[in-house]
């Protein structure tokens, strides 16, 4: 693809990365049958080819309006695209630049303006989000049906295991998962610690920047990146003494960001090094517990057939598709098979609350899916999937390691049992 860029942005640090990627492509449209938006709306414009020439036509300077916002808005950012890219194209990278570019030539109605801000400054923030959510749990029974279906289940933490072992591994928090479905890391603790593992939650790490990184606030996702390396950092620093030899990360989207930390601060003197570190180190539970003697696990595996729902964040943007199951399947799980698992649930971050109606289309298709051979239960890695199927679904919604931690059988009951 030829560029022509436009002035204010030719020979940018920006200008040039968009540049490689624009150049990179070359149109020959295997991204359109993967692309959940383009499918579901049969618009050229709604598929990242057509995405991709809005964008170069906008960064050469041509004329944009907000029907060009409305259809990068559309896009999910679930990269399936870039998995189907026979040429690599970034083009994850390339619609964040095309969004911020655009969010700087037109202004978005106050509605819109209004729910972002709100969103920007509440999800990031367990703080301000705990009793919101406290509130809507409280108030569930008079909702209006469709506010109901949003009210997330009430989970709790369970207690942290006190065993200390040689091994270390920091675990994130994260913003809404904290809140909302702790149970995920709670799990881990009780996985990990059963193999020898002691995670460790640093209180200082919060959001992992992510919500503020896609809603087009760089410089504010940048900040919570730098809080996160810096709590961090004096546990997993290589010069210290035993440092921790991972980040776990429960929730995939947060996994997917925090792997991408040092793409993101590479141009910052003070963090490059360490984001980069921090990228190396970053792993999903399904690349740990892997490597891990699973064997040793004594499970009591229940009488259920499981439907995986890979999320997004895992199978594209960490390229780890299919690891879950293998897991599960060889602890003695039963899985169902579930057709076009590469298509997005809907949820993808705040795009459930921004583009409700395409949101919710695909969340239909998705459980269709899941459905299909009637499964007792639906397992993800990833709470705005958790949170999305939850919604809908007829049966119960959990995070694949807490069907493991469920099904694992405590030393008081392996005494009963002998």
């Amino acid at each position: 693809m030829q560029t022509n860029l436009a002035d204010d942005i030719k020979d940018t640090r920006i200008g040039d990365e968009a540049d490689a990627i624009l150049r990179s492509c070359v149109h020959c449209g295997f991204c359109t049958a993967t692309c959940p938006t383009y499918q579901h709306n049969g618009d050229e414009l709604d598929g990242p080819r057509g995405r991709i020439y809005l964008i170069k036509q906008m960064l050469e300077g041509r004329a944009v309006s907000d029907k060009t916002q409305h259809h990068l808005d559309r896009c999910l950012t679930c990269r399936s695209c870039e998995t189907t890219c026979p040429s690599g194209v970034k083009y994850g990278r390339l619609v964040e630049i095309g969004r911020e570019y655009i969010d700087k030539k037109i202004t978005r109605p106050l509605s819109d303006r209004a729910t972002r801000k709100v969103l920007l400054s509440v999800l990031p923030h367990p703080q301000r989000l705990a009793p919101l959510i406290k509130i809507s749990q409280l108030l569930k029974p008079i909702l209006p049906a469709v506010l109901k279906k949003k009210v997330p289940l009430t989970q709790t933490a369970q207690p942290a295991s006190r065993n200390v072992h040689g091994r270390k591994m920091i675990t994130l928090a994260g913003c809404a998962q904290s809140v909302i479905k702790p149970g995920a890391n709670s799990a881990a603790i009780k996985i990990l610690d059963h193999l020898g593992v002691t995670l460790t939650t640093p209180p200082a790490a919060g959001c992992c920047g992510a919500v503020s990184y896609h809603l087009t606030q760089r410089d504010e996702g940048l900040a919570f990146m730098r809080q996160n390396i810096d709590a961090w950092w004096p546990l997993i620093d290589p010069a210290g003494e035993a440092p921790h030899e991972a980040i776990l990360v429960t929730a995939s989207g947060c996994g997917a960001m925090v792997k991408e930390y040092g793409e993101a601060l590479k141009d910052d003197p003070r963090y490059a090094q360490k984001a980069a570190w921090v990228s190396t180190l970053a792993k999903d539970p399904c690349e740990v517990v892997a490597n891990e003697n699973i064997s040793s696990l004594r499970l009591d595996i229940p009488d259920a057939k499981i439907a995986f729902q890979t999320p997004c964040t895992l199978q594209h943007a960490q390229q780890l598709n299919g690891r879950v199951e293998t897991i599960l399947e060889t602890l003695g799980f039963k899985l169902v098979n579930v057709a076009d698992g590469h298509l997005c649930c809907g949820s993808a971050g705040t795009y459930s609350i921004l583009q409700p109606s395409i949101s919710q289309a695909l969340l239909d298709q998705k459980l269709t899916a899941l459905m299909q051979h009637q499964p007792d239960i639906i397992a993800t890695a990833n709470i705005g999937c958790h949170m999305q199927l939850e919604s809908q679904a007829t049966i119960p919604v959990k995070h694949w390691l807490e069907l493991v931690a469920d099904a694992m059988i405590s030393p008081a009951d392996n005494h009963l049992a002998r």
